[in-house]
């Protein structure tokens, strides 16, 4: 492995470990709160512009996830496949986006939705968490404290995304979020958030499936769909838990 390429790695590790040894709590005090509203009917939801839509996608309908991970995707920005690409980082800043997106879908009060902005400065993430938590959501914002202390809101309120939250889960990268320089490169590069707010959404869904075992209730968790059987075990639990289960 190369220099740069060792140097980042060891970067990840590190926020990794500070991820472990500091966001255990706020992890878990989220993860009952999810458990809670689930084990009483509610529902989970999760949501994130572009990039920080990418972590959201990799608890979806996924081999050993939570079933009942429901995303949210807002056109234009659910993804990177918008054309042209800059159009994305517009829409994210456009005031009563949210509202739209909300007011068509399911979401409603004892609902909880995590919401990912690494920056948090952005009015659809702000609007989003601000908007759900008005209409009794629980909100759970996943964000760089760092990254948000160091930037100016974007929004009318001058608030940021965390500052509606009930819970918030930090992935510990710095403003601006990457973490590798080199002489002949003016900028720093290779970011991290991807990876640690990642490691933050599978650590919160593997505390919620075990919050739902200590309290007697069985999580529907998929079966990889490539090992034997996995097919028709996932078909039988999605279909039991359907009332709670909108993006199939």
């Amino acid at each position: 492995m190369t220099r740069l390429a060792t140097t980042y790695v060891d970067a990840a590790i590190e926020l990794l470990q500070r991820l472990r040894n500091e966001e255990t709590d706020a992890i878990t005090e989220a993860a009952r709160a999810i458990g809670a509203t689930l084990r009483e009917g509610g529902r989970l939801f999760a949501f994130g512009c572009s990039h920080s839509s990418l972590p959201v996608q990799d608890i979806v309908y996924r081999a050993g996830g939570l079933m009942l991970v429901n995303p949210l995707y807002g056109p234009g920005i659910a993804a990177l496949d918008t054309r042209p690409t800059t159009l994305g980082s517009d829409i994210e800043k456009l005031p009563g986006y949210a509202k739209a997106l909300l007011d068509n879908s399911p979401l409603t009060s004892g609902d909880v939705l995590i919401v990912v902005s690494v920056s948090g400065r952005n009015a659809v993430p702000i609007e989003i968490a601000q908007l759900a938590s008005e209409r009794g959501i629980t909100v759970i914002a996943v964000t760089s404290q760092e990254y948000t202390d160091a930037v100016d809101s974007r929004h009318v309120s001058g608030k940021k995304m965390k500052d509606f939250a009930d819970y918030v889960l930090d992935n510990k990268v710095a403003a601006g979020d990457a973490v590798l320089s080199l002489p002949g490169v003016p900028q720093r590069f290779c970011a991290l958030s991807g990876v640690t707010s990642t490691a933050l959404l599978h650590a919160l869904v593997a505390e919620t499936i075990a919050d739902l075992v200590d309290h007697d209730v069985e999580p529907p968790v998929f079966l990889a769909a490539n090992v034997d059987g996995g097919k028709e075990w996932n078909a039988e639990h999605l279909a039991a838990n359907a009332d709670r289960i909108f993006y199939l």
